[in-house]
Formats: structure tokens, sequence, C-alpha cells
């Protein structure tokens, strides 16, 4: 919409049916202004199925206000994106919930056809209807794909699966796990998925490390391309002072290496050093790269608390997810708490 604004006014209809639903105008006003001057709005038709699905009027109010392009669609249009997401939503009160929470998804009705069809490719391919319900919210633009597209990026990851000696039996397990995973891996063109795979097999990874590595990397591989992951692989190699083979070992170890552009792994190993850690402790536990500069310092303050020297002992605790890290703290803590007491020492009672 490319309308000068200032020379219109705001349609007096959409704004009396819009006040009649109890809607905050203003936020729109604030968001998206230039739907209230659209000549033609479906304010009262819109809200009519919403209500239908089962949707309450704070219901409705919220998701214009976060949506208001909502009430430019025809009631043609909403209803058949309605058909097509109860493809894979159980009822239509989890698709009301749904459409609260993601209504930009829902409401983007330009590929309804691309849609379809690529709904019913995840259904054959096996990817279970809440997998699709998430990717439709979450990642709605690999639906905007045709579905050739897609269906070209799978058979290039099964050809290269297969190729790389992976077993047709765990085959089919292996690209569903890879896909709920990392659904934007189908963003990426079957060229690209290639061109990565061929670099990491130039670089002496053998065909079981790089099978081993896609399933490391959760497909973001697939994101990245030569030239950052051979600066990447160069900075660790001049950081940690290793040969190629090595090296070949800390990336097994830690994908991250590849992964992460060379800014991202200075900054991280800066906050590193800055808390007295030695390059000698991350080679030894490069995973801990992985982590956010802000994550390490809080957990290593955490750890700090219980009288844990980071400094002298290994990366581990620091290591793996907020529940992994919660885990290992409540283990020191309680080993702190514990008294030191030996069952078989004599009682000295008076």
């Amino acid at each position: 919409y490319t309308t000068d604004t200032k020379s219109r006014e705001e349609n007096k209809k959409t704004l009396e049916n819009l006040y009649s639903l109890s809607v905050d105008i203003t936020k729109i006003r604030r968001l998206k202004e230039w739907v209230l001057l659209q000549d033609v709005a479906y304010v009262k038709e819109i809200a009519g199925i919403l209500q239908e699905m089962g949707a309450d009027e704070t219901t409705v109010a919220n998701i214009i206000e976060r949506c208001p392009e909502a009430i430019l669609h025809t009631p043609a249009e909403i209803n058949s994106q309605r058909a097509l997401w109860q493809l894979v939503c159980h009822n239509e009160k989890q698709l009301i919930k749904l459409i609260e929470q993601f209504p930009e998804s829902f409401f983007t009705t330009e590929y309804q056809q691309n849609q379809k069809a690529n709904i019913l490719f995840f259904q054959e391919l096996g990817l279970k209807n809440n997998i699709i319900t998430r990717f439709l919210t979450s990642a709605p633009n690999i639906f905007y794909n045709p579905v050739e597209k897609n269906k070209n990026v799978i058979e290039t990851l099964q050809r290269n699966y297969l190729n790389l000696g992976g077993s047709e039996a765990n085959m089919k397990i292996w690209i569903l796990k890879l896909l709920s995973q990392n659904p934007f891996i189908l963003l990426n063109t079957s060229t690209a998925i290639q061109e990565n795979l061929e670099f990491l097999q130039k670089n002496d990874f053998t065909d079981q490390e790089v099978l081993q590595l896609l399933s490391k990397l959760k497909g973001f591989i697939f994101q990245l391309n030569s030239t950052t992951m051979q600066k990447s692989m160069l900075f660790s190699k001049n950081i940690f002072k290793c040969s190629d083979q090595e090296l070949k070992q800390l990336v097994l170890k830690c994908p991250a290496l590849l992964y992460y552009s060379v800014p991202v792994l200075e900054e991280r190993l800066e906050g590193l050093l800055k808390e007295g850690i030695s390059i000698a402790q991350i080679r030894e536990t490069p995973m801990v790269l992985e982590l956010t500069t802000q994550i390490v310092q809080y957990r290593i303050k955490k750890l700090s608390a219980l009288g844990y020297d980071i400094k002298s002992g290994n990366l581990e605790s620091l290591n793996g997810t907020k529940k992994d890290f919660e885990v290992t703290y409540g283990k020191i803590q309680s080993k702190k708490e514990r008294p030191i007491f030996n069952p078989v020492a004599p009682l000295h009672i008076e």
C-alpha cells in the first residue's frame, strides 16, 4: 500500500464496526493506520467467522488489534484458510488458539494453493500434524514455496544421506528429525546444500563424520556457505594452535566452531578469557563456545557463590542447556551442603 495516507480520511464505517467490537483503535493507528484508510473492509464478517470458531469478544478484539489487515480479507479467503488449517488442527478450539497466538501466519492468504500442496506433501512424508501446525505458525514462509521446490530439497537430502553411507531403513527417521528440528532448511536451494557437503568432504571429513555433523548441527549447516565455514575453521586453528587433524576433532566435538562466524567466536572467546579461563581449558571443552557471553557470566557467578573455582577445574560444569546446568548446579550444591561424616570413626562421648 503506497497511498499517501495524509491526503486520505479514515473509513468511518470501519471505525464504527471496530468500536462495536471493543477494538482498541489507537493501537491500530499506531501500528498500521493504512488499514483504517481502505475503502472496503470486512470487519463484521471476519469477526463473525472467528466467533463461529468459538472466539469470544475479547479474543476477536485481540486478534484484530494484533493483525489489523485481517479485516481487509474477504470472508471467502478466510473460510478457505480455515478449511486449510483444519487439515492439521484437531478441532476449531485449537485453531482459534493458534490464530490468537499467530494471527499474521493465519491471515497470509496469498499462497493458499502452495500451502495446501505443501501440507499434503508433509503429511505424505510422515510428519505428524502437530509438527506441521508448528511449521505453519513459526515458519510459515516454507509453505509459500511451490511444493516442487520443497520436494527437490528433500530429495537432495535423501540422496546425500544414502551417498554418505546412511541406511535406507533410517533415512525417513533422519529426514523427519532434521525437518522438525530446523524446517528452515527448506528455504535453501539444493545447490547450496550440495556445495556445503562437498566443502566438508574437501576438508577431509569422512562420510561418516559428515553424517555425524549433519545430525549434530540440526540442519544449520545448510544455511552456511563455504566461505564463512573456511574463515571460522581458520580462526579456530590459529587460536587453538592445532593441526588439521586436531581441528577436525574439535569441530566434531563442537560443530559451533563451523557454524558461528568469526566475530561471534571472537566475542565469546574474549568473554571467557576475561573470566580468567585459559585457552587450554577452552580447547579441552570447546562446547562452551556454544553459550553466549551473558549465559557464561551468569553460570560462573552462580558456581562461584558455591565456592566452585572455574579457573582451576574443567569447564564441563558450564556446559549444556539450562536444564543440564541446573542439574550440575544442584549436584555441586548438595555436595557442598552434605556434612562430612565418617561412619566407621569412633564417637567421642563423655
